[in-house]
């Protein structure tokens, strides 16, 4: 698949990108570079578990990119707590004066049944999921504020979103990139008025999220990123949309709300005075519309 570019599109913006030392956010960060933006690149060199620390990840990943001679800062902090994330957004600010473009990329897959669930394991995912896009948001904000064209990219998952595609264990993981959707939907309607806008990627790809250790012949990570390009550039006008990627193909979605509805007070559906009701009814009430 070859990617057609606009030249120019994003000359001399300012993107952070996180989890950018491998796999997907590895291609986001290649591609924007390549079309003139200036990144800071964010990865703490986690394990397949999210825990520990390694910081030859990003020294890896950068190698390339500084032969290129591409303009790239590189940030090694964790981001589940307030003040790394704001450190990542200085940074930005303090080698290119200015940010553009927030891409919370950065997440792991851990499976855990439910009665095995433990706080640790739990916490691990609250922390890149919902702690790290709201931190990195709350920081990034006022920059993004001065900004022409100013761009929120999230990251959900199939898996959590959809019941058919679920898995068991992944319950953490799911809260997580529930909450994704959450943080996106409140900030949209947040940052409209200063032009803030504010999306979400549901990607599948075969990284070594999946055990893979030699480079996909489908599902491929870069495939992913001409959706993230478009979601973090000025042609996007959007706000508050996810896009599904899958093997070169997208799809957008969003919760939409039934016709004539009257929020909070008149749902303009079944009516319901008993359990009973509800019973009877339910095969009504149940009509998903996804069959």
């Amino acid at each position: 698949m070859t990617e057609r570019r606009i030249d120019g599109l994003f000359k001399d913006k300012v993107a952070i990108v996180t989890g950018a030392g491998r796999g997907l956010g590895s291609s986001y960060s290649k591609a924007l570079l390549a079309q003139g933006a200036r990144v800071v690149v964010s990865d703490l060199g986690t394990d397949l578990s999210g825990d520990g620390a390694n910081p030859d990840v990003m020294s890896e990943a950068v190698h390339d990119l500084q032969a290129e001679g591409w303009p790239l800062v590189t940030h090694n902090g964790p981001l589940d707590d307030e003040a790394s994330c704001q450190q990542l957004v200085a940074l930005a600010i303090e080698h290119f004066g200015a940010l553009d473009i927030l891409i919370h990329n950065a997440g792991w897959v851990g499976y855990q049944p439910i009665e095995a669930q433990e706080d640790d394991f739990l916490q691990r995912s609250l922390g890149i999921n919902v702690q790290a896009p709201i931190w990195l948001s709350k920081h990034a904000w006022t920059h993004l504020k001065r900004s022409s064209s100013a761009r929120i990219v999230l990251t959900t998952s199939d898996r959590a979103m959809y019941q058919r595609y679920a898995q068991p264990g992944l319950a953490a993981y799911a809260a997580g990139k529930m909450a994704q959707v959450g943080i996106m939907n409140a900030l949209s309607m947040e940052g409209e008025p200063h032009g803030i806008l504010v999306n979400a990627i549901s990607p599948v790809a075969k990284t070594r999220m999946w055990g893979i250790t030699q480079p996909p012949t489908d599902l491929k990570p870069e495939w992913v990123a001409p959706g993230v390009l478009y979601l973090a550039s000025p042609l996007c006008q959007d706000t508050g949309v996810i896009l599904r990627a899958s093997n070169g193909q997208f799809t957008a979605t969003r919760f939409c709300e039934n016709p004539g509805v009257n929020y909070p007070t008149d749902l303009a559906r079944i009516e319901c005075a008993s359990v009973e009701d509800v019973a009877n009814n339910w095969q009504r009430i149940k009509e998903f519309g996804d069959a």
